[in-house]
Protein backbone atom coordinates (compact mmCIF):
# COMPACT_ATOMS: atom_id res chain seq x y z
CA UNK A 1 0.00 0.00 0.00
CA UNK A 2 1.24 3.48 -0.85
CA UNK A 3 1.61 5.71 2.18
CA UNK A 4 0.77 9.30 1.15
CA UNK A 5 0.78 12.51 3.11
CA UNK A 6 -0.92 15.57 1.66
CA UNK A 7 -0.10 19.07 2.89
CA UNK A 8 -2.10 22.07 1.74
CA UNK A 9 -0.69 25.58 2.20
CA UNK A 10 -2.87 28.64 1.85
CA UNK A 11 -1.85 32.05 0.61
CA UNK A 12 -3.98 35.17 0.45
CA UNK A 13 -5.11 36.54 -2.87
CA UNK A 14 -4.24 33.63 -5.13
CA UNK A 15 -5.17 30.35 -6.71
CA UNK A 16 -2.73 27.61 -5.75
CA UNK A 17 -2.57 24.33 -7.60
CA UNK A 18 -1.54 21.12 -5.88
CA UNK A 19 -0.72 17.75 -7.45
CA UNK A 20 -1.84 14.55 -5.76
CA UNK A 21 0.11 11.60 -7.06
CA UNK A 22 -1.38 8.15 -6.86
CA UNK A 23 -0.36 4.96 -8.59
CA UNK A 24 -0.79 5.69 -12.28
CA UNK A 25 -2.88 8.77 -11.61
CA UNK A 26 -2.18 12.50 -11.27
CA UNK A 27 -4.93 14.66 -9.85
CA UNK A 28 -4.57 18.45 -9.86
CA UNK A 29 -6.86 20.59 -7.77
CA UNK A 30 -6.90 24.24 -6.77
CA UNK A 31 -7.59 26.23 -3.66
CA UNK A 32 -9.08 29.71 -3.99
CA UNK A 33 -8.03 32.27 -1.42
CA UNK A 34 -9.69 35.54 -0.52
CA UNK A 35 -7.66 38.70 -0.09
CA UNK A 36 -8.18 40.94 2.86
CA UNK A 37 -8.57 44.71 2.69
CA UNK A 38 -4.91 45.37 3.52
CA UNK A 39 -3.44 43.36 0.66
CA UNK A 40 -5.95 43.44 -2.18
CA UNK A 41 -4.17 46.29 -3.99
CA UNK A 42 -0.66 44.83 -3.80
CA UNK A 43 0.65 42.10 -6.08
CA UNK A 44 3.72 39.97 -5.50
CA UNK A 45 4.24 39.64 -9.26
CA UNK A 46 6.13 42.88 -9.90
CA UNK A 47 3.09 45.15 -10.08
CA UNK A 48 0.78 47.10 -7.81
CA UNK A 49 -2.82 48.33 -8.21
CA UNK A 50 -4.36 51.40 -6.61
CA UNK A 51 -7.87 51.46 -5.13
CA UNK A 52 -9.34 52.62 -8.46
CA UNK A 53 -7.93 49.51 -10.14
CA UNK A 54 -5.14 51.24 -12.07
CA UNK A 55 -2.20 48.82 -12.37
CA UNK A 56 1.44 49.92 -12.32
CA UNK A 57 4.59 47.96 -13.04
CA UNK A 58 7.07 47.93 -10.17
CA UNK A 59 10.86 48.02 -10.34
CA UNK A 60 13.50 47.21 -7.72
CA UNK A 61 16.33 49.73 -7.39
CA UNK A 62 18.74 48.99 -4.58
CA UNK A 63 16.70 47.99 -1.54
CA UNK A 64 13.60 49.90 -2.69
CA UNK A 65 10.67 48.89 -4.88
CA UNK A 66 9.20 51.76 -6.88
CA UNK A 67 6.14 52.26 -9.02
CA UNK A 68 7.21 52.49 -12.67
CA UNK A 69 4.38 54.89 -13.53
CA UNK A 70 2.84 58.11 -12.22
CA UNK A 71 -0.03 57.66 -9.77
CA UNK A 72 -3.56 58.01 -11.24
CA UNK A 73 -5.88 57.34 -8.33
CA UNK A 74 -8.85 59.63 -7.62
CA UNK A 75 -9.48 58.08 -4.18
CA UNK A 76 -7.47 57.58 -1.03
CA UNK A 77 -6.69 54.03 -0.01
CA UNK A 78 -9.57 54.10 2.50
CA UNK A 79 -12.03 54.65 -0.36
CA UNK A 80 -12.73 58.34 0.29
CA UNK A 81 -12.64 60.74 -2.66
CA UNK A 82 -9.83 63.21 -3.31
CA UNK A 83 -11.00 66.76 -4.08
CA UNK A 84 -10.87 67.84 -7.72
CA UNK A 85 -11.41 71.62 -8.08
CA UNK A 86 -11.50 71.31 -11.88
CA UNK A 87 -11.17 74.57 -13.77
CA UNK A 88 -11.60 76.74 -10.67
CA UNK A 89 -8.05 78.02 -10.29
CA UNK A 90 -8.67 79.86 -7.03
CA UNK A 91 -10.31 76.80 -5.48
CA UNK A 92 -7.26 74.78 -6.55
CA UNK A 93 -4.89 77.21 -4.90
CA UNK A 94 -6.88 77.45 -1.68
CA UNK A 95 -7.31 73.71 -1.22
CA UNK A 96 -5.60 72.42 1.92
CA UNK A 97 -7.64 69.19 2.30
CA UNK A 98 -5.87 67.39 -0.53
CA UNK A 99 -6.62 67.70 -4.25
CA UNK A 100 -5.79 66.18 -7.62
CA UNK A 101 -6.14 67.30 -11.21
CA UNK A 102 -5.44 66.09 -14.72
CA UNK A 103 -3.14 68.25 -16.83
CA UNK A 104 -5.24 71.00 -18.45
CA UNK A 105 -8.26 69.33 -16.76
CA UNK A 106 -8.18 66.87 -19.66
CA UNK A 107 -8.44 63.34 -18.32
CA UNK A 108 -8.89 61.69 -21.73
CA UNK A 109 -5.64 63.10 -23.12
CA UNK A 110 -3.34 62.89 -20.12
CA UNK A 111 -4.43 60.32 -17.53
CA UNK A 112 -3.07 57.12 -19.05
CA UNK A 113 0.28 58.51 -20.17
CA UNK A 114 1.18 61.02 -17.47
CA UNK A 115 -1.01 60.27 -14.45
CA UNK A 116 -2.56 62.84 -12.15
CA UNK A 117 -1.10 65.90 -10.44
CA UNK A 118 -1.62 66.15 -6.65
CA UNK A 119 -1.08 68.93 -4.18
CA UNK A 120 1.08 68.17 -1.15
CA UNK A 121 -1.90 68.19 1.18
CA UNK A 122 -3.10 64.99 -0.52
CA UNK A 123 0.36 63.52 0.05
CA UNK A 124 0.27 64.54 3.70
CA UNK A 125 -2.86 62.50 4.41
CA UNK A 126 -0.69 59.36 4.32
CA UNK A 127 -3.48 57.65 2.35
CA UNK A 128 -2.52 58.41 -1.24
CA UNK A 129 -0.56 55.24 -2.06
CA UNK A 130 -1.87 51.66 -2.02
CA UNK A 131 -1.73 49.91 1.34
CA UNK A 132 1.84 48.87 2.14
CA UNK A 133 3.31 51.61 -0.07
CA UNK A 134 4.12 55.25 0.72
CA UNK A 135 4.92 58.53 -0.94
CA UNK A 136 8.73 58.66 -0.74
CA UNK A 137 10.30 60.88 1.87
CA UNK A 138 13.11 63.26 1.01
CA UNK A 139 15.50 60.59 2.32
CA UNK A 140 13.89 57.93 0.10
CA UNK A 141 14.62 60.11 -2.93
CA UNK A 142 18.17 60.69 -1.72
CA UNK A 143 18.64 56.92 -1.46
CA UNK A 144 17.36 56.46 -5.03
CA UNK A 145 19.77 59.09 -6.30
CA UNK A 146 22.61 57.44 -4.40
CA UNK A 147 21.82 54.11 -6.05
CA UNK A 148 22.15 55.70 -9.50
CA UNK A 149 25.36 57.73 -9.41
CA UNK A 150 26.09 59.84 -12.51
CA UNK A 151 23.29 60.66 -14.96
CA UNK A 152 20.65 59.61 -12.42
CA UNK A 153 17.93 61.58 -14.22
CA UNK A 154 18.83 59.99 -17.56
CA UNK A 155 18.79 56.51 -16.05
CA UNK A 156 15.28 57.20 -14.74
CA UNK A 157 13.75 58.72 -17.91
CA UNK A 158 11.34 56.82 -20.10
CA UNK A 159 12.57 56.26 -23.65
CA UNK A 160 11.09 55.32 -26.99
CA UNK A 161 7.51 56.61 -26.68
CA UNK A 162 7.78 60.32 -27.45
CA UNK A 163 6.35 61.42 -24.10
CA UNK A 164 9.50 63.49 -23.61
CA UNK A 165 8.97 66.11 -26.31
CA UNK A 166 12.58 67.00 -26.94
CA UNK A 167 15.47 64.89 -28.18
CA UNK A 168 17.22 63.71 -25.05
CA UNK A 169 20.77 62.40 -25.30
CA UNK A 170 20.81 61.55 -21.56
CA UNK A 171 17.77 59.27 -21.46
CA UNK A 172 18.44 55.55 -21.06
CA UNK A 173 15.80 54.28 -18.57
CA UNK A 174 18.29 51.59 -17.60
CA UNK A 175 16.82 51.67 -14.09
CA UNK A 176 13.35 50.73 -15.36
CA UNK A 177 11.84 53.63 -13.38
CA UNK A 178 10.25 55.09 -16.57
CA UNK A 179 10.10 58.71 -15.43
CA UNK A 180 7.37 60.65 -17.24
CA UNK A 181 7.21 64.44 -17.79
CA UNK A 182 3.74 65.10 -16.38
CA UNK A 183 4.17 68.86 -16.08
CA UNK A 184 2.87 70.92 -13.14
CA UNK A 185 -0.08 72.94 -11.92
CA UNK A 186 1.28 76.06 -10.30
CA UNK A 187 0.28 77.82 -7.11
CA UNK A 188 1.05 81.43 -6.27
CA UNK A 189 2.63 82.35 -2.94
CA UNK A 190 0.21 81.97 -0.01
CA UNK A 191 -2.02 85.01 0.28
CA UNK A 192 -1.65 85.89 -3.39
CA UNK A 193 -4.49 83.89 -4.92
CA UNK A 194 -5.80 85.22 -8.18
CA UNK A 195 -2.43 86.09 -9.69
CA UNK A 196 -1.80 85.09 -13.30
CA UNK A 197 0.08 81.95 -12.25
CA UNK A 198 -2.68 80.61 -10.00
CA UNK A 199 -3.73 77.14 -11.14
CA UNK A 200 -1.95 77.38 -14.49
CA UNK A 201 -0.52 74.27 -16.19
CA UNK A 202 3.01 74.18 -17.58
CA UNK A 203 5.83 71.96 -18.87
CA UNK A 204 4.01 68.85 -20.06
CA UNK A 205 6.46 66.70 -22.02
CA UNK A 206 9.42 68.71 -20.78
CA UNK A 207 9.56 68.38 -16.98
CA UNK A 208 8.55 65.85 -14.37
CA UNK A 209 8.23 66.86 -10.71
CA UNK A 210 7.47 64.35 -7.96
CA UNK A 211 6.51 65.19 -4.40
CA UNK A 212 8.23 63.84 -1.34
CA UNK A 213 6.35 63.46 1.92
CA UNK A 214 8.83 65.79 3.67
CA UNK A 215 8.22 69.43 4.54
CA UNK A 216 10.94 72.01 3.97
CA UNK A 217 9.00 74.72 5.86
CA UNK A 218 5.49 75.44 7.05
CA UNK A 219 4.58 76.59 3.53
CA UNK A 220 6.77 74.38 1.33
CA UNK A 221 7.69 70.73 0.79
CA UNK A 222 10.56 68.94 -0.95
CA UNK A 223 10.26 67.45 -4.41
CA UNK A 224 12.50 65.94 -7.10
CA UNK A 225 12.50 66.95 -10.77
CA UNK A 226 13.90 65.78 -14.10
CA UNK A 227 14.14 68.01 -17.17
CA UNK A 228 14.28 67.30 -20.89
CA UNK A 229 17.68 68.95 -21.32
CA UNK A 230 19.61 67.39 -18.44
CA UNK A 231 20.69 64.05 -17.02
CA UNK A 232 20.36 65.20 -13.40
CA UNK A 233 17.80 64.45 -10.71
CA UNK A 234 17.18 67.79 -9.00
CA UNK A 235 16.08 68.52 -5.43
CA UNK A 236 14.03 71.60 -4.66
CA UNK A 237 10.94 72.76 -2.77
CA UNK A 238 7.70 74.50 -3.68
CA UNK A 239 4.39 75.64 -2.22
CA UNK A 240 2.30 72.80 -0.85
CA UNK A 241 -0.63 73.91 -3.03
CA UNK A 242 1.26 73.18 -6.27
CA UNK A 243 0.31 70.12 -8.32
CA UNK A 244 3.04 67.56 -9.04
CA UNK A 245 3.20 63.90 -9.99
CA UNK A 246 3.51 61.17 -7.37
CA UNK A 247 5.36 57.86 -7.30
CA UNK A 248 5.00 55.32 -4.52
CA UNK A 249 7.73 53.22 -2.93
CA UNK A 250 8.12 50.39 -0.45
CA UNK A 251 11.09 48.73 1.17
CA UNK A 252 12.03 45.23 0.06
CA UNK A 253 10.94 42.58 2.52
Amino acid sequence: MVNMKLTIGLKKGCFLFYPLVMTGLLIVFSVSCRKDDKTDHVSEAGSVADIDGNVYNAVVIGNQEWMAGNLRTTRYNDGSSIDNPGTDNVAWENNTRGAYTWYNNDEASYKDAYGALYNWHAVNTGKLCPAGWRVPSDEDWTTLNRNLPANAGGKLKETGTGHWKETDIWATNESGFTALPGGVRLAAPPGNSGTETTGRFYFIGRTGRWWSSSESSSANAWYRSIHFNSGNLYRSNDYKEAGFSVRCVRDLK
